[in-house]
């Protein structure tokens, strides 16, 4: 019996990332370290680096309403809009950015980027390398979240952008969003961090582990080189069920409970449910949720972010987390969602009690909400809210 029960029989691609043979959609796309290699914060090199990204709305003349948002794990630049050619969902921030909206596109210019080491248009393990025009796969080198800010860097210059007037991210969206306002302080005017942390805990670093080795201990992994093997052959099983593990992180006892209670989803040999391989309700859900990732991502991509979400720590190389958030020149949001178990409410607390700006707008609010983490995509309102008046605030 499969590890994972499909969503349906269609099958699972090798690697779910998008390729240049696949519908551009709204993409963008910026390539730089043409002539001089791109350096990560380890000291590797990267050549011909590609950065995917879509924007909305118009910049104006001085460049001064341009506003960066920053996508979650595995989210991508498609930040708002529907489903459509190269685009298997809608935005993934679609109740926030747009038109009227608290990211109000009629007056910002709204940027999203898919991050470096992603994997829907921008260079990472499945890009080709330059050497064999094979996948990276393993020979990508790790990237962290400064090296992913730096990369963005590269494409606000090129667009023309020396001041964000706002730069927004939840989660790992966050994460970059502080290593903004810490790495380029002058060229932040806002900071809005959401169910975020400013360095990862041991708790949230040993999640992420047990998600990579359950992928990894996947035989058709194949140490990363899995790219050409066809459909079904790549390591859906054990992507499925890293993605089923986050997924637990992501919600809160209470909504599953509401939601699924105990209800049988099926009941393959009795009327009872009692067999081994009968399921219930919230495992269905579980496996929607791990068919869903497989289908639109890479596995590897998958690994590589999750490594500089663990690697995350804006103290390291600073003198620590005190001297970094001493660096921070904007006003600050800290938001959090109070039944968050996987960024608890006191992590951002934290960064919001260590800036030294001494900047009156600085302020947290917390979200009430049954939906744990992911309630930062899903409260649109009151997380909408929150952002729309800090904006007008900052103005």
């Amino acid at each position: 019996m499969a590890t994972v029960y499909r969503h349906d029989e269609t099958p699972y691609p090798a690697s779910g990332g998008w390729t240049s043979a696949d519908p551009v959609g709204h993409r963008l796309f910026h390539t730089f370290a043409t002539t001089r290699p791109f350096s990560l914060e380890g000291g590797e090199p990267l050549h011909n680096v590609t950065i995917a990204y879509e924007t909305l709305g118009t910049l104006n003349a001085d460049a001064s309403n341009a506003i960066l948002v920053c996508h979650a794990w595995t989210g991508d630049s498609h930040v708002a809009g529907s489903a459509g050619k190269g685009h298997s969902t809608n935005g993934w921030w679609d109740g926030v950015v747009g038109p009227g909206k608290a990211i109000d596109t009629n007056k910002y210019f709204v940027v999203c980027s898919n991050v470096l080491g992603g994997c829907q248009g921008s260079t990472g393990p499945s890009s080709p390398h330059p050497e064999d025009g094979k996948p990276y796969a393993l020979r990508f080198p790790v990237v962290t979240i400064r090296d992913m800010v730096r990369a963005q860097a590269q494409l606000a210059d090129a667009l023309g952008v020396k001041t964000w007037r706002a730069v927004v991210g939840g989660s790992m969206g966050g994460m970059q969003a502080l290593e903004w306002a810490i790495t380029f302080p002058t060229r932040v005017q806002a900071l809005i961090a959401i169910a975020t942390c400013a360095e990862a805990s041991a708790q949230q670093i040993a999640w992420g582990s047990i998600g990579r080795r359950a992928l990894i201990m996947d035989p058709a992994y194949n140490d990363g080189n899995y790219y050409e093997a066809g459909p079904d052959g790549g390591p859906w099983n054990g992507f499925a069920i890293a993605r089923m593990i986050a997924q637990v992180t992501f919600r809160t006892d209470t909504r599953f409970s509401e939601k699924f209670g105990r209800e049988l989803r099926d009941q393959n040999f009795n009327a009872s449910g009692t067999d081994l391989f009968s399921r219930f309700e919230v495992e269905g859900y579980l496996d929607h949720h791990g068919d869903r990732l497989v289908r639109r991502f890479d596995a590897n991509s998958y690994l590589y972010i999750g490594k500089a979400m663990d690697l995350h720590d804006v103290g390291r190389g600073r003198g620590g987390l005190d001297d970094a958030l001493a660096r921070i020149k904007a006003p600050t949001l800290t938001v959090s969602i109070d039944s968050d178990i996987l960024y608890p409410a006191y992590q951002q607390e934290i960064i919001q009690s260590r800036l030294k700006n001494a900047d009156p707008r600085n302020r947290h609010a917390e979200i009430k909400s049954n939906e744990g983490h992911d309630g930062f995509l899903i409260e649109v309102t009151a997380v909408g809210s929150e952002i729309r008046h800090f904006l007008s605030e900052t103005d």
